[in-house]
């Protein structure tokens, strides 16, 4: 479960992080990551997992696998940042899919950050 102060709640927040963010797609997920390096607060995180998915069960299933698998890596995330992870019709395998996502996001932000440093100076 991932703490009140770990989660997106701003509709904002989420089209921020949809928009303008950096994108990387699975077979069954799209993850967004917006790194703010302005801001120094903690990550945080939230989902969308709309009806395509299935019934109210399912969602609210496929929610909390999501979150289990986000909270241990949520450290990993740079300060500031918003991640969305948006689940698609038929999302099945969560934890490897998850931490692979992630590990992709994390990745793309650091070549992100490195190059738009090395184009200011």
């Amino acid at each position: 479960m991932l703490p009140r102060n770990a989660r997106l709640t701003s509709p904002s927040d989420f089209t921020r992080t949809t928009k303008s963010g950096i994108r990387v797609t699975s077979h069954n997920f799209v993850g967004y990551l917006h790194v703010n390096a302005a801001e120094n607060s903690n990550p945080r995180a939230g989902l969308i997992v709309g009806k395509s998915v299935g019934g109210s069960v399912q969602r609210h299933r496929l929610s909390r696998q999501i979150r289990h698998s986000i909270a241990p890596l949520m450290q990993n995330l740079p300060q500031g940042s918003l991640l969305v992870i948006r689940a698609l019709k038929d999302s099945k395998s969560v934890d490897i899919e998850i931490s692979e996502l992630l590990n992709q996001l994390i990745t793309r932000s650091k070549k992100f950050s490195s190059h738009t440093e090395a184009k200011a100076q």
